[in-house]
């Protein structure tokens, strides 16, 4: 996508390279909650010959993130991928040790979800068949291009998976790592949270998306094991539970933050929960959902 500078002329903002892969790391270190909302925990973290980069802990969904960083584009994202996760679920107390050392915590292998492991790449390109080796709907893997401009800016961009339908344990006979990984990993999609709620309740939480969806044009949806969050420009403003009788909507925003003229938002800062933010609102028909998109719109302000 070409960028451009404005003034009395469109000025062409291009592109320039990344020096060395070393480059890439220590920025993405650097701003990693910035970037990917993780916490940071090793670098040049070395483990039975093998050596993963970037070391990285998802509060969210309480698992690990394996981050490579690469220049070369020759490299097998599912071989490598599952290398790293293999390597991972077969020396869990060596990645708990490791937090622990580097933050100074007490996590327990029991508090961590192994199922939701992760590895990310993150690489200024990556070819057209690194991008088709992706399209599974549970694939613990994600690819991420970085770019550097000449005006000193950069951006990061998620590659998207495209129509997504096949699952990764459809060629998992053919490659033990893969299959090995696959039974303890669980990569959830929004179709399986949606499967375990009623039909009117699915009905409801379709039509809630869709508004949502319609309030800006670059938001995300980013399943997890318990809910369904809403991002925009990469944060998440909104998570949905689907239960069975209605819809438990986590407003992104601190306690205090909402302007609720209602009152039907309740404040569960100091109560745990699922998804992200100090509110809850219950939605069990449409009735109120178009006040409740005005309360949306708030988190999604606050977050962009």
């Amino acid at each position: 996508m070409a960028l451009y500078k404005i003034g009395s002329n469109l000025q062409h903002i291009k592109e320039s390279s990344f020096k060395l892969e070393k480059e890439i790391q220590k920025l993405t270190e650097e701003n990693l909650s910035t970037i990917l909302k993780l916490d940071f925990v090793r670098t040049e973290f070395s483990l039975n010959n093998f050596r993963i980069d970037t070391l990285a802990f998802d509060k969210e969904a309480n698992s690990f993130v394996i981050i490579e960083f690469k220049k070369d584009r020759n490299f097998s994202v599912i071989d490598q991928g599952y290398a790293y996760l293999s390597l991972m679920l077969n020396n869990k107390a060596d990645f708990i040790l490791e937090y622990n050392e580097q933050r100074e915590g007490t996590l327990k292998r029991s508090s961590v979800d192994w199922s939701q492991s992760k590895v990310i790449f993150i690489s200024p390109s990556f070819t057209t068949y690194q991008r088709e080796a992706i399209n599974f709907k549970d694939l613990p893997i994600e690819l991420w291009e970085v770019k550097k401009f000449e005006n000193n800016t950069v951006s990061f961009e998620q590659v998207q998976k495209t129509n997504a339908q096949e699952s990764i344990k459809t060629i998992s006979g053919n490659n033990n790592a893969v299959e090995k990984v696959t039974n303890e990993l669980k990569v959830f999609t929004e179709q399986d949270l949606i499967q375990k709620a009623e039909f009117d309740i699915r009905e409801l939480y379709e039509s809630f998306k869709e508004r949502v969806f319609n309030l800006a044009d670059n938001i995300t949806l980013n399943p997890r094991k318990h809910f369904v969050g809403f991002k925009i420009d990469g944060n998440t403003f909104c998570d949905v539970v689907l239960q069975g009788k209605n819809l438990k909507i986590f407003l992104n925003l601190k306690s205090g933050e909402l302007d609720d003229a209602k009152g039907i938002a309740r404040d569960v800062s100091n109560v745990g929960h699922w998804g992200n933010g100090a509110y809850e609102i219950k939605i069990s028909d449409s009735e109120e959902i178009e006040y409740i998109l005005s309360l949306v719109k708030q988190s999604l302000r606050k977050n962009k």
